[in-house]
């Protein structure tokens, strides 16, 4: 019987003692701090993320992730949801990239911000906010692996078509070409050796010219300095013009004018001496018995119509 009682103290003992036990790891465990809640929506793939995954703003832990599902909004995305402590910096330029943990490749949320906003993001836990979330540098290593596997297999194609049986057979014959022009050009040396023999003599015939050609030019220059001193040829040939010049205005104002009056009376003698010689030619009595009395007119004494250009009869 007393055995009994000491296992059930012992047993009540353990049991309290547990309790106790339990009750200090919850209040060292419990965590009163305030944080909100926001989502995150992406096509992108989100491989090693986890629940209860850190979530970070450079670097900095504040908060955890909540949950990892479908997006309901927008079919074929991956929605994250995440609870970040109240007193995080999130604005309305802030966004989170997927990163890795050292050697482990967990993942974890790290927040960023561009710095292009200062207004909070404010939190609404009925319908929470979202935060952009961008492809993280793994993602864009693969997709730029992609591309890079792509122009390699480009590449090795263009190569396989190089070294084709056509292309070696081509490079073959280019050689071969590039041999007998060779051969060719050595034989053109050859030939051209009498020819570069004879070069220093046409250099120096060359030198000779030169010289003559520069004596003449420099003789030029004496002649054409002389031409154009004072009282040179140039020189007297300007005076003379000017002369000339001279004269032939004093001709304009003084001789041409009186030439016109010689010619205008000239003129006039003319025509006096045309009437004369037409009357002559009508009447060449007159030279002998003068041109007699003027014709009648109308309305005088002797005025014939009929004929009044004829002489009236003698009485």
């Amino acid at each position: 019987m007393e055995n009994k009682a000491h296992a059930f103290v012992a047993g009540a003992f353990v049991i309290v003692v547990t309790a106790l036990l339990g009750l200090l790891a919850i209040w060292l465990m419990r965590d009163n701090t305030e944080r909100d809640i926001y989502e995150m929506s992406t096509g992108e793939i989100i491989s090693g993320l986890q629940p209860q995954a850190a979530v970070r703003f450079r670097g900095v832990p504040v908060g955890k992730v909540d949950f990892i599902g479908f997006d309901h909004k927008i079919q074929g995305n991956v929605l994250v949801r995440v609870s970040i402590e109240r007193g995080a910096p999130i604005t309305k330029s802030v966004f989170a990239t997927v990163a890795s943990q050292g050697v482990t490749g967990l993942g974890f949320i790290q927040l960023d911000d561009k710095g292009g906003s200062k207004e909070r993001l404010v939190p609404n836990d009925d319908d929470p906010p979202r935060i952009p979330l961008q492809p993280g540098g793994l993602d864009k290593l693969l997709k730029r692996g992609e591309v890079i596997m792509d122009q390699i297999e480009q590449a090795s194609v263009r190569l396989n078509k190089m070294l084709s049986d056509e292309n070696q057979q081509a490079v073959t014959t280019a050689v071969t070409q590039f041999g007998e022009a060779a051969g060719s050009i050595n034989k053109l040396a050859r030939g051209l050796e009498p020819t570069v023999a004879s070069l220093p003599a046409l250099s120096r015939d060359t030198s000779a010219t030169l010289k003559s050609i520069r004596t003449t030019s420099d003789e030029v220059g004496v002649t054409a300095r002389r031409l154009n001193e004072k009282g040179g040829p140039l020189d007297k040939l300007a005076e003379g013009g000017a002369a000339l010049a001279a004269g032939v205005e004093t001709f304009s104002a003084a001789t041409l004018p009186k030439l016109g009056e010689v010619a205008e009376e000239t003129s006039r003698t003319m025509r006096q001496l045309r009437r004369t010689v037409n009357a002559v030619d009508d009447n060449p009595q007159s030279l002998i018995f003068g041109n007699g009395p003027p014709l009648a007119g109308p309305g005088e004494p002797g005025f014939r119509p009929e004929a009044p250009n004829a002489p009236a009869p003698k009485k």
